[in-house]
């Protein structure tokens, strides 16, 4: 399964929308809360100028790109960590995701019903985030109940995952989520098992009314005031306008966005966002004329990044036989690279870097 982002937010805030205008799924869209109740699921390719030159001068007949999954999950409302509205779904499909695209309302529709009086994207925020809060806490709560007379007995890795535990039990009853509170990679790993759904990295997307571009105004202002102060990332635009635009031609595309002065589409800004949330890479690869990009974490290393193509590559690596995009650019194809040397032969313990364009060789 391919990494996946999963689109939360409060009942007709616009989720379903944004899934469609990234996916052109055509998902359901109601004015009503639970339109959506099993997850829409669609692929999204990433856009990479520099795949298609890698294509072109590497003689490929085929070329395939970057993907994310993005996953529509229902609308959460309060209570939902006791099951209200459809609660124990909600939080269930939440878990299964990589990271959360975190939709707020910044929009006016009488048409759409809120699903909370006025408008008020901090308090809309809140809401979801204490439902998720609040889960984690059962969560963290159960496990300490778990394993607290193994930790007493003596057993060092409980007392390790016990003294993580409590600190995370800590900084949620003060209201933090558990992605904020400054976790090491051990303490991370130990609590992974949990899968704790405020431990997730998140992007808020403050969801506009096409009156309210370029900016977005007071409440735009207010989702990204509480992105900067968690240290999210944040985008804004206005997802029904952008579902709509998916038929136009380039030209008339650019002439458009120029009319409501946008230098580019918020869904391309959203899924640059969501890449950087990732901590995504791309790699390329040229073999049997198809061109690939392929997303991987930042900090793989060789063998790992040719498991993600094949089991069989990573269990029988040899080699990684690897040349930079720029330093490919510069002899113009892989076969005068080879023949300067610039091809280089990295182990199994290499770190992949962006942009890396890479031949493994397996047995």
């Amino acid at each position: 399964m391919g990494l996946e982002i999963g689109i939360v937010g409060l009942p007709n805030s616009g989720k379903t929308t944004l899934f469609n205008a990234l996916t052109a799924a055509h998902a359901a869209v109601a004015g009503y809360p639970f339109s959506t109740v099993e997850p829409n699921i669609g692929v999204v390719p990433l856009p990479d100028s520099r795949l298609e030159e890698v294509s072109r001068r590497a003689g490929c007949e085929r070329t395939v790109p970057a993907t994310l999954r993005f996953v529509d999950i229902a609308g959460l409302v309060e209570g939902a960590h006791r099951g209200e509205g459809l609660g124990n779904r909600f939080l269930a499909h939440i878990r299964e995701v990589d990271a959360v695209a975190h939709t707020v309302r910044c929009f006016e529709d009488p048409d759409v019903a809120r699903a909370a009086p006025g408008s008020d994207p901090d308090r809309d925020i809140s809401i979801v985030n204490t439902e998720l809060m609040l889960a984690d806490l059962e969560s963290v709560e159960r496990r300490i109940s778990g394993i607290s007379k193994a930790a007493r007995s003596g057993d060092r890795g409980k007392q390790a995952e016990l003294q993580a535990l409590e600190k995370v039990r800590a900084g949620l009853q003060e209201g933090r989520p558990v992605r904020s509170q400054g976790l090491s990679p051990e303490e991370a790993a130990l609590l992974s098992p949990l899968f704790l759904l405020t431990l997730k990295p998140v992007i808020y997307v403050a969801n506009l009314g096409e009156e309210d571009l370029p900016e977005g105004g007071e409440a735009a202002a207010a989702v990204r005031e509480a992105a900067r102060a968690e240290g999210a990332e944040c985008v804004a635009f206005c997802a029904k306008l952008e579902s709509e635009l998916e038929e136009l031609e380039p030209e008339d595309l650019r002439e458009f966005l120029e009319g409501y002065g946008l230098p580019e589409l918020g869904l391309h800004r959203f899924i640059a966002a969501s890449f950087r949330l990732l901590e995504l890479i791309t790699f390329f690869t040229t073999e049997s004329k198809e061109c690939r990009a392929w997303p991987l974490k930042r900090g793989t290393r060789a063998a790992q990044a040719a498991g993600k193509i094949h089991s069989d590559m990573e269990a029988g690596f040899i080699r990684a036989e690897v040349i930079s995009y720029e330093e490919f650019m510069r002899h113009g194809s892989l076969q005068a690279a080879r023949e300067a040397g610039a091809l280089r032969s990295e182990g199994r313990d290499y770190q992949v870097r962006d942009g890396d364009i890479v031949r493994f060789r397996f047995h």
